[in-house]
Parts: structure tokens; C-alpha cells; sequence
């Protein structure tokens, strides 16, 4: 996808598109609305004004776009049409040891049942072994600062997202 074949794509078209970055519909609706961009730049400072108006409840919808970090099950049943984007994001799960995915998985659980939503990372460049540690860590956030924090990371992932329709 490059920024002037998303400029003329349809609504409808347009919106799956951005799905791929990130599914929560207001922030899809908001981002619809610039358009035409003149320029890459233009388009990822609309989508973070946007998702700066957002709610708490368009963040968390915005979460159940992802998959849970290590399961390769999910990653491969959510991302099945995207270009494996989750999957290239990942990419650090996969050669982790079967300790740290257990560990995830251990994390991811007590995460979700502390927070009702999936632990969101920004996983590209770090290891499994830093996630996991990052999990663990927030697991001890207060559930506000939380969906803070988690929000800023779906925003950096949408951000990544963008960026490759040069």
C-alpha cells in the first residue's frame, strides 16, 4: 500500500486499510476524514491527533485487533490477510526459549485477568525476553496508568503500521 493508491481507494477499501493498522473505528473514521494527504507526514499526524481524541473504550477496542504476544495460533488466525505484519512484529517470540514462552503465556494470563484486555507492547526490536520482562513489570501498574501506557504503545504500533506506505 502507498500513500496515493490509499489517497483514491474507496471508503469502504480505505477503512480496511487502516483496519490493518489498528481496527478501533473511531480512530478509522477520524483518519478517513483527512483525506486526501498530501504527504506520509501529514497522514501520521492526523492519525495521532485522532487517537489523542479517542476513549477509553476505543482503546480497548483498538486492542482486540492484536494478537497475544506468542501465541503463534493467534498471530496466524487475526493476521491471516495483513502481509503477516503481527507475525514480522513478533518476529523476536520466535526464537525464544521455551521458558520465556511459557512465561508469556503465564504473564499474558494474569495480565488479562488483572487488566479485561490483552498486554499490548510495541514489539518490534525487542526480544521475547523483554516483553516478558515488560509484562511482568507493568503487571504492577495501577489499571488507569495501565491503559495508559498500553494505549501509547497501540499508537506506536499504528505508527509503524503507517509508515510503511511510502
Amino acid at each position: 500500500m502507498t500513500l496515493e493508491e490509499f489517497n483514491t481507494l474507496d471508503e469502504p477499501a480505505a477503512a480496511q486499510a487502516l483496519a490493518l493498522c489498528c481496527v478501533s473505528e473511531n480512530w478509522i473514521d477520524g483518519v478517513l476524514q483527512g483525506r486526501p494527504y498530501d504527504d506520509l507526514a501529514a497522514l501520521r499526524h492526523n492519525a495521532d491527533r485522532v487517537w489523542s481524541t479517542l476513549s477509553a473504550d476505543d482503546y480497548l477496542q483498538a486492542f482486540e485487533g492484536h494478537p497475544k504476544i506468542g501465541d503463534v495460533n493467534s498471530l496466524k488466525a487475526k493476521y491471516a490477510d495483513s502481509g503477516n505484519l503481527a507475525a514480522h512484529e513478533q518476529s523476536g517470540v520466535a526464537h525464544a526459549t521455551q521458558a520465556v514462552i511459557q512465561r508469556l503465556a503465564s504473564g499474558n494470563q494474569r495480565y488479562e485477568e488483572r487488566f479485561g484486555y490483552i498486554f499490548i507492547v510495541c514489539a518490534t526490536g525487542k526480544s521475547a525476553l523483554e516483553m516478558c520482562e515488560l509484562l511482568e513489570q507493568r503487571l504492577e501498574n495501577d489499571p488507569a496508568e495501565e491503559l495508559k501506557i498500553a494505549a501509547e504503545e497501540q499508537r506506536k504500533i499504528l505508527q509503524i503500521r503507517l509508515e510503511q506506505w511510502q
